[in-house]
């Protein structure tokens, strides 16, 4: 892949609070299939903005996910966070058989449970807060324990071992290039810890998400060992990570904006509604997760991209794509469809997904709940958003009630 002077330098990072990029704006009106450099890895990438072009991307089969193995692909940590093992690289049929082992952790039934220990957590984390008394940190009381304790209650890790286990999932996140040996040591650290624990529930199988997962059949397929791990590895760093600060930002957007917060606490059916459009909304990170490989040469939107080449997506701009959502940078409460692409989409599409969205639902539901009054105990412009890793969050939410 030649060098190209125009191509834009990524993370895109120049925005304020949760404002919109203006870089990335630019590219998805001016070039909507552009060059990207980003700061590990080999070479340049093309990013690709559109809502139709990041469909096209995500669930055709002349990109692969798979190919990037092995490859030093052009990345936003310095070691890459995904695993040759993973079914976030797998392409379909493999990772078909994979998500179908694991959505029967997802069952409704399963939900259900975990809808009412997210409702306990929740409970004590908010009598908590209030017995503290205001001002308090949102993050600190809320954001940052909920969805940690929650995974781990979910999945049935010890709490002795959870602080060093979310170390290491932050560790990994990192984009420093002098935390390299860190980042691969943090990962090889979990990835022990995942296989002891997961033979132990092959072992002995209870009622937790691992042991449903390592349990499962379809016909005669199971998850193998290496799979199984890895699968609960990727369980406790996206199930807690990005719902962190995906909490963090909605509640920033409930406490900036009057009106969000007047529909959900007079209107609660529309509890999910609003919380899908702000996410559909929120610019969650600064940059492009795992690319595809062009198997071969593929045009979208009048570019060629050559067999070979890396291809990123960004769901941030598909998510603002003027032809497929009207008035794409307004919160539109009512607002059902087309879906948000914050989740992904296609073959990769969260699978934690309605997980995080219960958590969310009963996080923000029961905070308006019993702090009605709830608002920011300083000026929205004096607080301070993360810079040193790839997601987008206030560091401190202080409120009054």
């Amino acid at each position: 892949m030649s060098s190209d002077s125009s191509a834009r330098n990524c993370p895109f990072d120049f925005a304020e609070a949760l404002e919109f990029d203006p870089t990335l704006r630019q590219l998805m009106n001016d070039a909507p299939v552009s060059r990207i450099r980003l700061p590990y890895g080999e070479g340049e990438a093309w990013l690709v903005t559109g809502y139709d072009d990041v469909r096209t991307v995500t669930t055709d089969r002349r990109f692969s996910r798979h190919a990037i193995v092995g490859r030093d692909f052009p990345r936003m940590t310095p070691e890459p966070i995904v695993q040759a093992e993973a079914i976030n690289v797998m392409d379909p049929p493999a990772s078909a058989r994979l998500r179908s082992l694991v959505s029967k952790g997802f069952t409704p039934d399963h939900i259900e449970r975990m809808r009412d220990r997210t409702q306990h957590v929740v409970n004590e984390l908010l009598d908590r807060m209030r017995d503290q008394g205001p001002p308090a940190d949102l993050m600190e009381h809320l954001a940052h324990p909920l969805p940690l304790i929650t995974i781990c209650e979910v999945l049935e890790i010890p709490e002795a071992d959870s602080a060093r286990l979310r170390a290491n999932a932050r560790t990994m996140m990192n984009m420093d290039l002098d935390n390299k040996a860190d980042a691969v040591r943090a990962k090889a650290d979990l990835r022990a810890y995942f296989a002891e624990l997961t033979a132990e529930r092959r072992r002995n199988p209870g009622d937790d998400l691992i042991s449903a997962l390592a349990t499962a059949r379809d016909g005669d397929e199971v998850l193998d060992e290496q799979e199984l791990t890895v699968m609960a590895m990727v369980l406790l760093i996206t199930g807690q990570d990005t719902t962190t600060y995906e909490l963090g930002n909605l509640s920033y957007t409930i406490l900036t904006r009057p009106e969000v917060r007047a529909t959900m606490r007079e209107r609660p059916e529309m509890l999910t509604q609003v919380i899908h459009e702000m996410l559909r909304f929120i610019p969650f990170r600064k940059g492009v997760g795992i690319p595809r490989v062009a198997l071969e040469d593929v045009e979208l939107s009048g570019v060629t991209i050559p067999a070979g080449d890396i291809v990123h997506v960004s769901y941030l701009t598909a998510n603002r794509d003027g032809r497929r959502f009207e008035r794409p940078d307004e919160l539109v409460l009512e607002r059902t469809s087309p879906s948000h692409m914050t989740f992904g989409w296609g073959a990769h599409h969260c699978l934690g997904a309605p997980l995080a969205i219960t958590e969310l639902e009963v996080a923000l539901g029961t905070l308006l709940e019993r702090f009605p009054r709830i608002a920011l105990a300083k000026p929205a412009a004096e607080l301070a958003w993360n810079t040193s890793s790839i997601w987008r969050y206030p560091l401190g939410l202080p409120v009054t009630w």
